[in-house]
């Protein structure tokens, strides 16, 4: 199993593709947030390092993520391949990945872009929905991402979230930021010869099949 990078706008169903290939190939998701979340309330130097930064709005830098992520990437459950949400963001941590890939023996995969348009992205969010206790996504917009009691959790029953920032207004400017920060990194893995791209205009089974067909299921 090749190792998968997803790129995402925000609303275009990363979390949720990642949730499904991790159910269909017995992968493991690495999300780099929530790694960080998890060395932070380690009861060390550099956990409460972390703790300190996250909690103040100040960034960890890219050597210590690559530290973190190089320490998970040598786990057991990583040997079959991963995918790998939130890393890199940009060339630099693209290029830092790479050296770390070679250090650890281990190949890039593939990189995949799930692509949507921004007005449809854009009343997605709007409808998006979380539960804080076992981090899954619903959406009241979208057929088939809604919950089967409003407002609950169907996996534990847990009051769901919705984010501050989920509305159309802030969306435009998160998305506008996504395409400046995400079209070098697209560029680099593109003349990789490792990117390909999906529509995540559909729902998440259409999108699914087309990863699966890129995955050579």
């Amino acid at each position: 199993m090749k190792s998968i990078i997803l790129i995402a706008a925000p609303a275009a169903g990363k979390g949720t593709e990642a949730a499904l290939l991790k159910e269909e190939y017995h992968i493991p998701h690495i999300s780099t947030g929530d790694i960080l979340r998890e060395k932070a309330a380690e009861d060390s130097d550099t956990g409460r390092d972390i703790n300190y930064k996250i909690n103040n709005g100040i960034f960890v830098s890219d050597e210590l993520i690559i530290d973190i992520l190089k320490e998970r990437l040598q786990k057991e459950d990583c040997t079959n391949g991963y995918i790998l949400d939130g890393f890199p963001r940009n060339t630099e941590q693209a290029l830092a990945y790479q050296d770390m890939l070679q250090e650890l023996g281990k190949e890039l995969g593939v990189v995949i872009v799930i692509d949507i348009d921004k007005d449809k992205a854009a009343k997605r969010i709007a409808g998006r929905r979380s539960c804080p206790n076992c981090k899954s996504v619903y959406n009241v917009n979208t057929e088939g991402m809604k919950p089967k009691e409003e407002g609950i959790c169907d996996k534990c029953g847990h009051k769901l979230d919705q984010r501050a920032d989920d509305n159309e207004e802030t969306y435009i400017d998160r998305y506008n930021t996504y395409l400046e920060k995400t079209s070098p990194l697209i560029a680099f893995y593109d003349k990789l010869g490792v990117l390909y791209h999906v529509d995540g205009n559909g729902d998440k089974e259409a999108t699914h099949e087309q990863v699966r067909k890129i995955l050579g299921a």
